[in-house]
């Protein structure tokens, strides 16, 4: 299967929401294709984070990730939070994953970034797969804290 992998702009904003539609259904929430639509649009118009898409050779949407700019004040350094990755169902097994996960390290490379953090849930034992495979490793000794407003 050819994946051709492209940073999204608001030109991909129809392909790129509805795979964050369906991400976020993967995750249990509420199938809202309105609010993907519009979040997805205020991340492309502000800037405020990046997303890579996948696509086959008929121009079919295969998956995405999202990441967002962090910064560390002990290292003063950036860095990046990959905060969403998703890969369609029929696209799963094929190499769409590691080949986003692959174009997200590249651009932290580039972006000079001291290393890019991510989190899963503690079932999704496939992700970790990937990721452990990828060189990402648990970290120990750290509590993760929300505070719900």
């Amino acid at each position: 299967m050819y994946i051709n992998i492209k940073r999204a702009t608001s030109e991909n904003l129809n392909e790129v929401s509805e795979l964050f539609n369906d991400y976020r259904v993967f995750y249990k929430q509420d199938d809202d294709l309105e609010l993907a639509v519009s979040f997805i649009a205020e991340r492309l118009k502000n800037k405020d984070s990046v997303i890579f898409y996948a696509y086959d050779e008929n121009d079919n949407a295969l998956g995405f990730t999202q990441l967002y700019p962090t910064f560390s004040s002990l290292s003063a350094a950036s860095s990046w939070v990959l905060n969403d990755l998703y890969v369609t169902p029929s696209a799963r097994r094929l190499g769409v994953g590691k080949k986003l996960m692959d174009t997200a390290k590249l651009f932290a490379i580039e972006s000079n970034a001291k290393g890019i953090a991510l989190e899963t849930a503690e079932d999704n034992v496939n992700a970790q797969a990937l990721y452990e495979s990828l060189g990402y490793e648990k970290e120990v000794g750290f509590y993760n804290y929300f505070l719900t407003l």
